[in-house]
């Protein structure tokens, strides 16, 4: 069986880690990717980062032509209003806020055709609630990419009672394109894969918390016991503990107090202790 071809025009609204990521895959596919960023600063940082994620896969021997090649394939704009009219696909990759995802999906879907496939990269949040602010809910689906997008295997592909048949085609086509595998589920709190990652890394800061043991021994029992590849509060890390904690939150709202966030995790997010991208979290990071 063949591999889908990558949609030939994409936009991505939103340059951060996550959202460069989704560019880099896409325009490494092939595709044309316009990137939303709200004014020339966050858009160049945001090509940067795409350009930093390309020179790694140059090294690790995963490019298939020159980085300057997938670089001329992006484009930028500072708002939705931006988007090319004839998109594929759009995937929105903002913060985990669910006003602002539904206003920028709003903005989007009023820029391009009835026919453009709209996806939020949310790891938690209500497909259906954020279907809601739109008027063609059908075209719309979760793709819950992960960090870090270019090298992981997996896109969780979020199914909202909204979603139509033909849409949940073109995200799993869209995926294969990128050479990534799915799961599909249905639209439920935190899904499948944040519901379980973020059991397991609560309870991992509540037995810092309670002196169990240090982050590094707790994070080798389940690498090496478990064969995880990274421990949960190393994952903590990458991911932010202010992002993990917004997950919690919502979490213990939609399912209950067994997912109540840590003392330990409000102190440190309140101390700026972010993980890796504020250099300190469960560990100290460079």
């Amino acid at each position: 069986m063949s591999t889908p071809s990558a949609p030939a025009i994409v936009g991505v609204i939103g340059g951060g880690r996550m959202g460069a990521g989704i560019v880099q895959s896409f325009a490494a596919a092939g595709s044309r990717v316009t990137v939303v960023e709200s004014d020339k600063d966050a858009a160049a940082a945001a090509v940067e980062r795409v350009a930093t994620g390309l020179s790694r896969a140059r090294e690790r021997g995963n490019l298939a032509e020159p980085a300057e090649d997938i670089l001329a394939r992006i484009d930028t704009v500072d708002s939705p209003q931006g988007l090319p009219t004839d998109a594929d696909l759009v995937v929105e990759a903002v913060p985990e806020d669910a006003a602002l995802k539904a206003r920028v999906l709003a903005a989007a879907e009023a820029a391009v055709g009835d026919a453009t496939v709209l996806a939020t990269n949310t790891s938690s949040l209500s497909v259906s609630d954020l279907a809601a602010a739109l008027r063609r809910p059908a075209r719309f689906v979760g793709m819950h990419f992960f960090n870090p997008v270019p090298v992981s295997e997996l896109v969780e592909i979020v199914v909202a009672p909204e979603t139509a048949d033909e849409t949940v085609r073109a995200a799993l086509d869209y995926t294969h394109a990128l050479g990534k595998k799915d799961v599909v589920v249905k639209d439920s709190p935190g899904f499948a894969s944040s519901r379980l990652g973020v059991a397991l890394g609560l309870e991992a800061i509540r037995m810092v918390e309670e002196g169990v043991a240090e982050a590094e021994a707790i994070d080798d029992a389940m690498r090496l016991g478990y064969k995880h590849p990274m421990g949960p509060l190393r994952l903590t890390d990458l991911v932010g503990l202010d992002v993990r904690l917004a997950i919690a939150e919502h979490l213990r709202v939609t399912l209950g107090e067994r997912f109540a966030p840590p003392q330990l995790l409000r102190d440190k997010v309140a101390r700026g202790e972010l993980g890796r991208k504020s250099g300190q979290g469960f560990y100290a990071w460079e």
